[in-house]
């Protein structure tokens, strides 16, 4: 087996079962709320739900960027749930590679090797990344 196809397959195994929780929780909420709602609701409704499953979710947490070991700036992810997977939620009609781009730079600028972005859109819509630590030679958080 190649080291490509292996790092694939170790990437894809990166905090699986709760990539899965998160993306059923996602989908009940879908269902439930439908599309329309502004992102801040969609939020919060995960949040309980992901609350109600167990999981240990921080709203709005900070990520702080740097350059040349000097913080150039903050961010503010969406949800990280059990101090392991960082969500971005979006409710727009169609996912933008931007939104894949927003997502990677909070893998870059912390500690987390898994994200999801979750669109609350027409169509639900999940992308899951990942970005490994061997990768990022920045200072993280």
């Amino acid at each position: 087996m190649n080291t490509e196809k292996q790092g694939n397959i170790k990437e894809s195994l990166i905090h699986k079962d709760l990539s899965e929780k998160i993306i059923i929780s996602f989908l009940k909420v879908y269902n439930t709320l439908g599309f329309g709602f502004l992102e801040k609701v969609y939020e919060n409704a995960l949040s309980i739900e992901l609350k109600n499953e167990g999981l240990k979710v921080v709203n709005q947490f900070p990520t702080h960027v740097y350059y040349s070991n000097k913080k150039v700036g903050d961010y503010f992810a969406d949800l990280l749930v059990e101090e392991k997977i960082i969500i971005e939620l979006k409710a727009v009609e169609t996912l933008a590679k931007e939104h894949e781009c927003q997502l990677i730079n909070y893998l870059k600028a912390t500690k987390f090797e898994v994200g999801l972005l979750l669109n609350f859109g027409k169509k639900p819509e999940i992308k899951r990344r990942v970005y490994t630590n061997d990768l990022k030679n920045n200072k993280i958080n």
